[in-house]
């Protein structure tokens, strides 16, 4: 009983340092061939967005829409990955129940 208390506590530790690890990290989204750009933190929040100026004109809005949207799905997709990553280290060597892959 002592054992899975002291591992609980240790994934509990691990849990807390993945998570200030996630909030710290950053990830990039691109679309456009590079011309958006959305920097967002491992835990999924938009940091800083940069546009190419030669997109910024009147007729070409619903573009850079488009490709804003874009580059913050890439962003995310990237910010999930990063976060499987970390829980996949956090967990492993632990004996966990079946079923209850991380």
């Amino acid at each position: 009983m002592f054992d899975i208390m002291k591992q609980a506590q240790q994934l509990q530790s691990r849990m807390a340092s993945m998570q200030q690890e996630l909030e710290a990290a950053e990830v990039e989204g691109r679309s456009g061939g590079g011309m958006v750009c959305v920097v967002m933190s491992g835990k999924g929040e938009v940091k800083k967005v940069s546009v190419d100026p030669s997109l910024m004109k009147e007729d070409e809005c619903e573009i850079l829409e488009d490709l804003i949207v874009a580059a913050c799905a890439d962003a995310k997709s990237k910010a999930e990955l990063l976060a499987a990553e970390k829980m996949k280290s956090v967990a492993g060597g632990l004996p966990l129940p079946p079923g209850l892959g991380l």
